[in-house]
Parts: structure tokens; C-alpha cells; sequence
């Protein structure tokens, strides 16, 4: 068991030690004698300024600080309903036009294991509009989170899509009719789209001069 008395002296040793060396009381501050109450001030120390340099705050007083926070004023399509059910029906239609384009991938899937003829052209545009309906579904909830950027892709998009891909199907020779048709029920979800992303809700959450 530690002994007090070693304690109370050792505690003398170092206000002693302390006084020699000038560190003496400020206002407010007094160096107590262990040992003989609380609030009495060591014969040692002499009353003058602190030259120990620049006080510390108490932890009471930092603490005790208000610590003001930025708070970011959250998008419009955070907050409008109509902003939010423009963009839930911008990306079912996006999600209806990913289920479209995997039927027309199935179908030419089908029709070229039946023998028919199914050039290059349509393999590829199969494979690759169901990676596209991803990548605007990412773009489109990107948008519904705030992202003017994304919103602005996801507009040009369902407007240059459709006119792309209808335009080269009616191209002679580029596909058979049934895929041509095809093709372009699967760009009706896009037109949607396209309409949505003009409408009055989604122009008002993005303001052309924001």
C-alpha cells in the first residue's frame, strides 16, 4: 500500500522546486501545501504574474465552445415530391426499356439457333443496348441524387438515342423489318424518358442558371 506521507512530500518537493525556479501564481490561480487543506496558499509561492507563457483553456471552457455547422442546403429533388416522382418514373421506364432490350437480345439469340441469317450488326446492337440501359439507370439515380451532370447526360441520351437507332434501322439492307420494329419498341421507354426529363418538375429542381 503506497504510503501518504511519501506522497505529501514528494508533492512539497516539486512546489518547492517550482518556486525556485519563478513559476508562481496568476490571478485566479493558488499553489496549495498538501497536507494543509485545500485553498491555502505554499509559504513558497509569492504572488506575481504567470511567465510561463500563454495559459491554456480549461476543458470546461472548450467544452463549453459552440462548434457551428455548415449546413448543407439540400438539392430540390430531395425535397419536392413531384421532382421525386418524375424521377421514380424516369427510371422504370429506364428499367422497361433494360427488360426490352434483353427480349431483343433473346429473340435474335433465338432466331439466329433457328438457321435464319443474323448478321453482325444485329449481334452487336443486341449485346450492347442491355449494358447501355445499365449505364443509364446508374446515370438516372445519380441524377435523382442531385447530380445536375447526370441529369443533363440522361436528357441528351433519351433524345439522341432513339433518333440513332431508328435512323440506322431504316437504313435498306442494315436489318430484316422484324428487328427494325423491334428496335424501336424498345426505344418507346427512352421517349418517356426524354418527355420526363423536359417536364416542369425536373426543370425546376435544375434550373438552367444554377
Amino acid at each position: 500500500m503506497e504510503d501518504p506521507q511519501g506522497r505529501l512530500s514528494y508533492f512539497e518537493e516539486i512546489i518547492q522546486f517550482l518556486a525556485q525556479h519563478g513559476v508562481t501564481g496568476g490571478p485566479g490561480v493558488a499553489l496549495v501545501e498538501v497536507g494543509q487543506g485545500w485553498g491555502q496558499t505554499h509559504p513558497a509561492v509569492r504572488p506575481g504574474p504567470y511567465r510561463g507563457g500563454r495559459a491554456l483553456r480549461s476543458v470546461v471552457a472548450m467544452e463549453s465552445d459552440t462548434h457551428p455547422t455548415t449546413g448543407a442546403r439540400p438539392h430540390p429533388t430531395r425535397q419536392t415530391p413531384d421532382a421525386l416522382r418524375a424521377f421514380g418514373m424516369a427510371m422504370n421506364s429506364v428499367k422497361v426499356y433494360g427488360a426490352l432490350c434483353v427480349i431483343a437480345l433473346l429473340a435474335v439469340a433465338a432466331v439466329a439457333g433457328s438457321g435464319h441469317t443474323v448478321n453482325t450488326f444485329m449481334w452487336v446492337r443486341a449485346v450492347l443496348l442491355p449494358v447501355v440501359a445499365v449505364l443509364i439507370h446508374r446515370m438516372a439515380a445519380a441524377a435523382s441524387r442531385g447530380s445536375r451532370r447526370a441529369f443533363e447526360r440522361v436528357g441528351t441520351l433519351a433524345v439522341i438515342m432513339p433518333i440513332a437507332i431508328i435512323g440506322v434501322d431504316l437504313i435498306p439492307g442494315v436489318c430484316p423489318p422484324w428487328y427494325a420494329a423491334m428496335q424501336t419498341v424498345c426505344m418507346a421507354p427512352i421517349v418517356c424518358v426524354a418527355f420526363i426529363t423536359r417536364g416542369s418538375a425536373l426543370r425546376a429542381a435544375f434550373p438552367k442558371g444554377r
